[in-house]
């Protein structure tokens, strides 16, 4: 990440971030500023304005006498997100299948074609980045720049709990499938078909979620709390 060009407190905050997204500082981690500071090259000052800005994100939880831990995800935290994304990603497709053209659905079969090559290899990586480029390209093809951005929003969101997608082999060898599918409606220009099979994939994808962490509501408290992946059963 390029300094120069950023305060330095805001440095801090989108390396802590994605840290957060990524996984490296694990859900109920607590966020010890010294340690980040010695760690990030930093005083302790844009660490501490950092973990208050990721705390107005709801990524940190600050208790008083206790400090600041990253926050823990619930069966409900990933279910409200994905009902977005089901929504956000069908709406996409539907004004995507009238305006999309044939090099762009070349572009996608190229990246289901990338997938399959990461999924023989056993690369969760690259499965997971070109799952997540896939998806963006046909928010882009859409056109609909307010999409383009809720759907940002959204991804960073999912990027906390993308590891439940591959706890079984199951799940991400049928993607390309079900992208495939997406891509036929595509091609149909049929905005009613796009929207289903866009809708199909990421409900399929949502009640497979489900399956592995259970249903939580507000009432179960810590019952549903995610951790680390290690500890997702």
């Amino acid at each position: 990440m390029d300094m120069s060009h950023k305060p330095l407190r805001e440095v801090v905050y989108e390396q802590l971030k994605m840290q957060i997204l990524e996984g490296k500082i694990t859900p109920g981690t607590r966020m010890m500023e010294v340690s980040l500071a010695e760690e990030l090259g930093v005083s302790r000052t844009p660490v501490r304005e950092a973990i208050r800005k990721l705390a107005k994100d709801g990524l940190v939880i600050i208790e008083p006498r206790k400090g600041a831990y990253a926050a823990e995800i619930s069966a409900k935290d990933i279910n409200d997100t994905l009902i977005v994304r089901e929504n956000l990603e069908a709406l996409a497709s539907s004004i995507a299948a009238k305006v999309v053209t044939s090099d762009e659905i070349e572009e996608l079969e190229r990246m289901i074609d990338d997938y399959e090559v990461a999924v023989n290899e056993g690369n969760i990586d690259v499965m997971i980045e070109k799952d997540a480029n896939f998806h963006r390209h046909i928010i882009k093809y859409s056109g609909n720049k307010t999409l383009m951005s809720l759907y940002e929003k959204v991804q960073e969101l999912t990027l906390r709990f993308r590891y439940l997608y591959y706890e079984k082999p199951s799940r991400y060898t049928s993607m390309p499938d079900e992208h495939r599918t997406i891509i036929k409606a595509l091609k149909s220009g049929d905005a009613d078909m796009a929207y289903m099979a866009a809708n199909y994939h990421v409900a399929h994808l949502k009640n497979s979620i489900r399956e592995e962490v259970g249903e939580n509501d507000d009432s179960e408290g810590d019952a549903n709390r995610i951790g680390a992946p290690a500890r997702v059963k």
